[in-house]
């Protein structure tokens, strides 16, 4: 193919040659479908990491006991959080 590289680098030169192309092909297939399939959007199914709520006889470590301050502390803290 080329008279100043070896065979080695000939083989090796062929194979990235193939993989970007390969690479092209599926980037441009990625992308041409990804313009026309538009899957429906889900209903809120809420967030499954968190785990159910016990009631209010739950294990002592799960609980803490807010002092006045912090009680007054966090309800201000809470109506910083902007709902939409």
């Amino acid at each position: 193919m080329f008279p100043s590289i070896s065979p080695a680098q000939e083989i090796g030169l062929a194979i990235l040659f193939v993989a970007a192309l390969v690479w092209i092909v599926g980037l441009g297939h990625m992308l041409w479908d990804s313009r026309f399939h538009h899957p429906e959007p889900a209903g809120h199914e809420g967030l499954s990491v968190i785990p159910v709520q016990r009631g209010p006889q739950s294990h002592p470590m799960e609980s803490v006991e807010l002092t006045e301050a912090e009680q007054e502390a966090f309800a201000g803290l809470v109506r910083t959080i902007p709902l939409r």
